[in-house]
């Protein structure tokens, strides 16, 4: 398939895990990825297993919490592959499980910095660029904590909700222009980290919370996300979809 032949990508947190598959997925189909991300040897090592496949990629370090970084991330995509198309805003971290009373405030600020204001600022430079190219899409990384709860994560389930807001306001003010935005929903991914800092007993736990009895994959939300990116979902904007195997079904 090349559903992205001639489009130019940048791909935050595209270092690893979700963001590394769906960097990968997006070569693969014919785009040039900017793969960014805070470890700057994490996306060339994403870069170089692209290149090695046949796909043309470029790694680019960014701090998404710094405003600066994104404006300087969309220059490089411009001045490396000629324009930018398409943005998946993946960039994001967690903090230690805290209650509101006791949340240390630094943590707040980090993870709001990362989970919310990086993304305000990746749209910032990244809309008006994609409409001068043209147009085409935007995703940004929610999290299924964008439409339900859970204990101690104060953090980071305010960032997803407000991040779902700051979708559709950009789809309001752009679809116009020729550029979707939309949120996907990772519900919880089966990744190296997630099985190492659970057991084995609260692994099953939570498999046994979702529908699927599973946990997700990197390449279930990557698909879902190419989706939404792609021609194929010419009528979607704005809106927020769910890869959660029924986990916020109950």
């Amino acid at each position: 398939m090349t559903r992205f032949e001639n489009k130019v990508a940048i791909v935050t947190g595209g270092g690893s895990g979700i963001g590394a598959e769906i960097s990968r997925e997006l070569a693969a189909e014919g785009a040039s990825v900017v793969v960014t991300d805070i470890k700057l040897e994490a996306a060339q090592s994403v870069v170089d297993e692209i290149i090695a496949a046949g796909g043309k990629a470029a790694a680019f370090s960014q701090n998404t919490a710094k405003w600066e970084d994104s404006e300087a991330a969309v220059a490089f995509a411009q001045t490396t592959f000629g324009a930018l198309h398409l943005a998946v805003n993946n960039a994001g971290i967690g903090a230690a499980p805290q209650k509101i009373g006791d949340y240390d405030i630094a943590a707040w600020d980090r993870v709001r910095a990362v989970d919310l204001d990086g993304v305000f600022y990746g749209l910032k430079f990244q809309l008006p660029a994609i409409v001068a190219a043209g147009g085409g899409a935007v995703v940004n990384m929610a999290s299924v904590l964008g439409s339900v709860g859970i204990a101690e994560n104060a953090a980071y389930v305010t960032s997803k909700h407000a991040l779902i807001g700051l979708t559709k306001v950009a789809a309001l003010e752009y679809t116009a222009d020729g550029v979707r935005t939309n949120a996907v929903g990772p519900g919880f991914i089966d990744t190296p980290l997630v099985r190492s800092s659970l057991s084995p007993e609260a692994l099953t736990a939570l498999e046994a919370q979702h529908a699927s009895r599973r946990l997700g994959t990197d390449k279930e939300v990557a698909a879902l996300t190419l989706f939404l990116l792609s021609d194929a979902a010419s009528f979607i904007s704005g809106s927020y979809h769910l890869v959660d195997g029924g986990y916020s079904a109950q």
